[in-house]
């Protein structure tokens, strides 16, 4: 099969060609690129049992990817791990608790022994905590919440970085929020520790991207998944729907699937030379704040 190629109408094509050359079709400029195509690589996504997790674990694996789920539940794990083996993928699951450093370990380590490196890792696991006034949190549930969404993130990097070193490289993911940029009342803890993924992302990169580890941060918006479904419910009556989606540009919530795809563009080649930075799939919510 042929196409012609005006030159007139592609003023960088080579000048070699005159006229109305002809190229074959399967010329190496004109294959589309798979950039997702991630095949023999292995990825590992904490908070795999719901949402963004779970959205995330099932795009790697449909481009390729053996994942190793990770979640405290061990019934959802063992529902997607089937969903995944259903339509041809690969995968292995490990609960894990990323408040517990030892969980943290057993899990990077049961990657590795099952599939052999790590090539990419999404720290999805978090919890938005309680919505209570400074004076009146526990301080107990604001340890509960750094230990889960900040320390439980540091651990991971940790961990995983270092079984990244070890086989070449790779490139990690963290999940942050809107709440990464703005707070709002009640929500201190989980505030905080979305904040602080900025800093720790960026140092992390700092550290690791000569030695050919990429790490970034991703703050979703108005995202549809159960975390979000348990936001909605605690809020003030009708804030969502009067105050806060009409400054959405898109005037609409994303879904999770949306939020993967940024993600596995992150872990891609096509992001090689993105690293260090914070991209915000929020529907253009911040632009207006």
């Amino acid at each position: 099969m042929y196409i012609r190629i005006n030159p007139d109408a592609c003023p960088t094509f080579p000048h070699q060609l005159s006229g109305d050359a002809q190229i074959p079709h399967s010329a190496s400029f004109l294959r589309k690129k798979n950039m997702h195509d991630m095949h023999d690589k292995v990825a590992l996504v904490t908070g795999a049992s719901s949402g963004i997790g779970r959205a995330t674990a099932m795009a790697f694996a449909k481009q390729g990817a053996k994942v190793a789920l990770a979640a405290r539940r061990t019934d959802a794990l063992q529902q997607l791990q089937q969903e995944i083996s259903l339509q041809g993928g690969v995968a292995t699951m490990i609960k894990t608790d990323v408040a517990v450093h030892a969980d943290i370990r057993r899990m990077v380590s049961h990657a590795i022994e099952t599939y052999g490196r790590l090539d990419f890792a999404v720290n999805s696991a978090g919890t938005e905590g309680q919505w209570n006034s400074l004076i009146d949190l526990p301080e107990e549930e604001w340890d509960r919440v750094m230990n889960i969404n900040l320390k439980g993130t540091f651990l991971c990097l940790k961990h995983e970085s270092k079984a990244m070193l070890e086989t070449g490289g790779g490139a990690i993911v963290n999940i942050g929020s809107i709440n990464s940029f703005l707070g709002f009342s009640g929500g201190s803890a989980y505030v905080a520790s979305k904040h602080a993924l900025i800093g720790l992302t960026s140092s992390a990169s700092a550290e690791l991207a000569s030695q050919g580890v990429r790490v970034n941060l991703i703050c979703p918006g108005f995202i549809e998944t159960p975390m979000h479904d348990r936001v909605e419910e605690k809020a003030t009556a009708g804030v969502f729907a009067e105050k806060l989606m009409p400054r959405v540009h898109l005037k609409r919530t994303g879904t999770a699937e949306e939020i993967a795809k940024t993600v596995l563009f992150l872990c891609s080649s096509d992001a090689s030379y993105i690293t260090g930075t914070t991209l915000t799939p929020d529907g253009g919510f911040t632009m207006t704040t």
